[in-house]
């Protein structure tokens, strides 16, 4: 027995357990533990943090008529740069007749713009910036062939001139037709969300959960003829928008 007894002296001596915990010890421990248990942040966080960068604001001005007796009006739309050499999409709406069209960059950047291409069938138009930022930032496009009814969309723009403002929804319809206002084209192949979506909006990025552009919004349907979101927004699929700015189809 002494033997023994000696033999765990010894042992314990030349093995010594883990120090007895502390109360800060006790702290850190849960704090780590909750740490582990943040939720990750929201997908829109995200998504507006991919699209930010590349998001214009689109300001025009237009000539009043001969016969009219007020000045120049002015309109505002969104657009989002998809290639290394800046060139923005948007809606043809927006910038069609304009006598001035201005844009804005994210990093605040102003420059007037010129409509370099436009596909008038699908309300598509590319204006090109006379100054560029110091950092062109080409958003990342997606396949709307991947989109089903039912997946998350972001729409972002500058509804009624509030730069950069994200809205959420789901795809809540495909595949729709719709006229534009005062006998503009047919749109066909549209995809209809519930992200909200007002005056200021066209022309901007519509987004999947990954933050790839799936669309250009175009439209708003409010069988009331006012202008304000009633839950039905249409955008053209980036595949068709695309071709304006000679983008690869999918």
């Amino acid at each position: 027995m002494l033997a023994a007894f000696v033999a765990l002296v010894v042992y314990g001596v030349a093995f010594p357990g883990p120090p007895p915990l502390t109360r800060t010890d006790v702290n850190q421990s849960i704090t780590e533990a909750l740490a582990s248990q943040t939720p990750a942040p929201a997908v829109s966080e995200q998504v507006f943090a991919d699209i930010e960068p590349s998001l214009v604001l689109i300001q025009t001005t237009y000539a009043p008529p001969a016969t009219a007796t007020d000045g120049a009006t002015n309109g505002l739309g969104s657009g989002v740069i998809v290639d290394d050499s800046g060139d923005i999409l948007t809606s043809l709406h927006v910038v069609a007749g304009a006598a001035t069209i201005e844009v804005t960059f994210s990093d605040g950047t102003q420059s007037a713009g010129e409509i370099a291409s436009t596909q008038p069938a699908e309300d598509i138009a590319v204006v090109r910036a006379s100054r560029l930022p110091a950092t062109i930032t080409p958003a990342t496009l997606g396949n709307p062939g991947s989109v089903r009814i039912g997946s998350q969309a972001f729409a972002v723009g500058s509804p009624f001139g509030l730069y950069a403002s994200i809205s959420a929804g789901i795809v809540s319809g495909l595949d729709r037709t719709f006229q534009l206002p005062h006998g503009g084209p047919v749109l066909h192949q549209l995809i209809q969300v519930d992200a909200a979506v007002n005056p200021g909006n066209s022309g901007g990025p519509l987004l999947n959960r990954d933050g790839q552009v799936i669309g250009i919004v175009t439209a708003l349907i409010n069988p009331t003829g006012q202008d304000v979101f009633i839950g039905i927004g249409l955008a053209v699929p980036i595949n068709v928008a695309g071709g304006a700015a000679g983008l690869p189809q999918y």
